[in-house]
């Protein structure tokens, strides 16, 4: 076992019975399980800043959550990160109506200004957070044009469907009204929400304050949680404008898979923004 990890597991009376067992669906960092005499941890092996900021958005989702179960982070050091391991069951519908609950109450945790008070990461992908009043500002200027720009400079995106991307963010004031900016877990896609014996969990974050939508967006991105999630979330109060919300959220997630796993990806990114221009 790797030395910074045995000192760490000694300094938090971690003892270890076993070898490192790895989890699937690290496609970023390490993930692994290990038996420990005081019972199963989580431990991930990343750069140390992106394990930083996970381990900083972990503790803010536990302390803003009192509906969503979010794991403790137990230790962090040089790169390393344990936390505690959840028992995961099968989703239900009343776990998918407690998932709404829970996000609506997270989202209502407002902040001063759309960001974060430090940069960190969605994926590998840097995630810049400089905090700014307006969130149109935020989304244009710290989601969308960066992102686009950094596609293009890798030859994943064309002058003209950059174009277009460039014209859909500078029109945002034109129909997309400022709104507070609630705490998000940043990186809410099925696969980083569970169905645990203590209820719905989220893991892997990449936080920040921005327009609650952006989560749920992340939701239907790939799949879609069912109508009690939905019922539960909205609580009667959907915007009318879900649809066109729903698709300028997905276009940020969207150029990040671009940019993280390539041009399969090109066709969703221009289909979006087919979507998002229908709407003009």
């Amino acid at each position: 076992m790797d030395a910074t990890l045995s000192h760490l597991l000694e300094s938090i009376e971690l003892t270890p019975t076993g070898a490192l067992q790895p989890l699937s669906g690290g496609d970023i960092a390490a993930v692994y399980r290990l038996e420990t005499q005081q019972g199963q941890v989580v431990i991930k092996h990343d750069d140390a800043a992106r394990v930083r900021g996970e381990a900083e958005g972990l503790r803010a989702l536990r302390s803003a959550c009192d509906k969503l179960v979010v794991p403790e982070v137990l230790g962090l050091s040089a790169g390393w990160l344990v936390i505690e391991s959840l028992d995961t069951v099968p989703g239900q519908p009343m776990s998918e109506a407690a998932l709404g609950e829970g996000l609506r109450g997270l989202h209502s945790v407002i902040g001063d200004a759309h960001g974060w008070h430090q940069d960190n990461a969605c994926g590998q992908t840097p995630q810049p957070n400089a905090p700014l009043s307006d969130g149109r500002a935020f989304q244009r200027v710290r989601r969308l044009l960066p992102l686009c720009e950094a596609c293009h400079q890798h030859g994943l995106l064309g002058n003209e469907l950059r174009g277009r991307i460039e014209r859909l963010a500078h029109d945002l004031e034109h129909w997309l009204p400022n709104a507070p900016p609630g705490l998000l877990h940043g990186d809410c896609w099925s696969g980083n929400v569970l169905f645990t014996t203590r209820g719905p969990a989220i893991i892997d974050p990449a936080v920040y304050r921005h327009y609650p939508e952006v989560d749920v967006a992340m939701l239907t991105l790939f799949g879609s949680p069912g109508e009690a999630f939905f019922d539960a979330y909205w609580n009667g109060d959907a915007p009318t404008d879900w649809p066109r919300r729903e698709a300028l959220f997905q276009l940020y997630p969207l150029l990040n898979h671009l940019l993280l796993f390539g041009a399969g990806y090109r066709s969703a990114v221009e289909r979006c923004v087919a979507r998002l221009e229908s709407f003009t």
